[in-house]
């Protein structure tokens, strides 16, 4: 009687930890990210899309790359933030994880543009880049 009583308790334990409520499923967020760097050319063509590469680090293995968003000011200033969608309650591999990724411009107009590249904390850093 006293095995029976043991499994059994056994048993519900174990089905209990197997209960997922509702409020423990992954959720998702999306969140700016800091840019740590970004590669501008320092010339570009008005007949083609100016393109720059930003570089840095996601904090962990739950967030993934998910865009840039690119806002004009006016025609030669952009303001461009790094996005990325984190899942919470979610197991995660606690290391950096690096980012490369192009961001399209499109067609500029001819002159000197500034680029001013925004992180999550609205710090920012500033890259002029010449359109011929």
């Amino acid at each position: 009687m006293k095995h029976l009583f043991v499994t059994a308790s056994l048993l519900m334990f174990v089905c209990g930890l197997n209960t997922v409520h509702a409020d423990e499923l992954p959720v998702t967020k999306d969140l700016t990210m800091t840019i740590h760097d970004a590669f501008v050319p320092e010339t570009v063509d008005h007949n083609t899309d100016a393109k720059v590469i930003l570089i840095g680090y996601l904090p962990n293995s739950c967030y993934r790359w998910a865009k840039a968003v690119v806002v004009d000011s006016d025609p030669k200033t952009h303001q461009i933030r790094a996005t990325a969608t984190v899942t919470l309650n979610a197991m995660c591999l606690m290391m950096l994880v690096p980012y490369n990724k192009e961001v399209n411009l499109g067609h500029l107009i001819p002159g000197e543009h500034i680029l001013r590249f925004i992180s999550g904390d609205d710090t920012f850093f500033e890259r002029k880049m010449t359109v011929l």
